[in-house]
């Protein structure tokens, strides 16, 4: 039967009268595909549908179109009740609202909502509950315009797809250079604290720059002032004024791309104690931390804008924004949380935390 003539025209959900025409095809013996095909479904919805209602072995033969229907109901239905939860209690909507303004993911919020909530069951959201009442139209919790305070910044839900790596401009041989293939064991599995990533993000044309570190196993982010530009010299500068002001304990090595701006290496090794380990090259990976961190600051910084623009206090600000959203790896906590514990292990011990 063509798809035109069914009672309910398609959209997202599949209808009952669709879920008749599976109940059909299968009896008759058709494969997913042609059912798929015949009800301008993609297969994968149409096997999706079968294995959530043909009973607990997921048997196409147990599949009843009803039955299907109303599981499919209830569901909606509880979806509905929770999205409502948002839209009638203040005091959630207000803390989901205030967190998506500061870029908090969903699930950053979700999560949480439990730990700052936790004898409070009202004061509950699903990451998922918390999208659909963005990106659902006709629900009244959340203001769509704060989609665009998400990382996506999309108005609408698409699904991911994959992107090519482009290696940025400047890159080459470094002499000297120590590849990460030397760097210790103990900053590969984050045990040790004070192995850091570091890396620029690129304004226009690539004439303006601002410096990313990100200490491994905090994830916490410190970001570098370059007015003067981003060559080896104002580089070693920049690394001086920021991570140099740490304790020897927090300045184990960094981990850097192979980028001309970081010729000294060896100056700043020497002048801070510091080892520096270079990427392979086209290996974003091997920086994983900072790439994703990078990621985040365009929502702060775009690429194609002049960055020069941004003053220290600007780099300060966002920074600290960051370092106050709780992350999924550390269980919630934040960076700053983090690496606060460490400072104070640090207060015991005064050889660790001598400068």
């Amino acid at each position: 039967m063509s798809p035109m003539t069914l009672d309910e025209p398609a959209g997202r959900y599949l209808s009952l009268a669709e879920r008749e025409e599976i109940s059909r095809g299968l009896a008759a013996g058709k494969s997913l595909r042609v059912i798929a095909r015949e009800l301008a479904r993609a297969p994968s919805t149409i096997s999706r549908e079968i294995r959530r209602h043909s009973g607990v072995r997921g048997n196409p033969r147990q599949y009843r179109a009803v039955t299907a229907q109303g599981r499919a109901e209830s569901a909606s239905r509880a979806a509905h009740a929770r999205l409502c939860r948002i839209a009638t209690n203040p005091a959630l909507q207000e803390y989901i609202q205030d967190k998506l303004k500061l870029r908090w993911s969903p699930e950053q919020i979700s999560s949480r909502l439990r730990i700052d909530f936790p004898d409070d069951g009202l004061m509950r959201a699903s990451h998922e509950t918390i999208y659909q009442a963005l990106y659902v139209q006709g629900r009244g919790a959340l203001r769509r315009e704060l989609t665009t305070c998400l990382r996506t910044g999309r108005a609408l839900r698409k699904p991911r797809r994959g992107h090519k790596e482009v290696p940025s401009g400047g890159r080459g041989r470094i002499p000297d250079m120590v590849t990460i293939s030397e760097r210790p064991a103990e900053a590969e599995d984050r045990a040790v604290p004070g192995h850091w990533e570091g890396d620029l993000i690129m304004g226009q044309h690539n004439k303006s720059a601002i410096g990313t570190l990100v200490e491994r196993s905090t994830r916490f982010v410190m970001l570098m002032h370059l007015p003067g530009g981003h060559n080896a010299e104002n580089m070693q500068a920049a690394i001086a004024a920021t991570i140099g002001t740490l304790p020897a304990a927090l300045r184990r090595s960094l981990t850097w791309d192979q980028g001309t701006e970081m010729k000294s290496h060896r100056q700043i090794t020497i002048a801070q104690d510091l080892p520096i380990y270079f990427c392979d090259p086209h290996s974003p990976w091997q920086r994983g931390s900072n790439e994703n961190t990078n990621g985040l600051l365009r929502q702060y910084y775009p690429k194609g804008t002049d960055l020069s623009v941004h003053d220290i206090e600007n780099l300060t600000a966002v920074a600290a924004e960051l370092n106050e959203r709780p992350r999924k790896t550390l269980g919630w906590r934040t960076p700053a949380q983090a690496l606060q514990a460490l400072l104070s292990d640090l207060d015991d011990d005064p050889v660790a935390s001598r400068p």
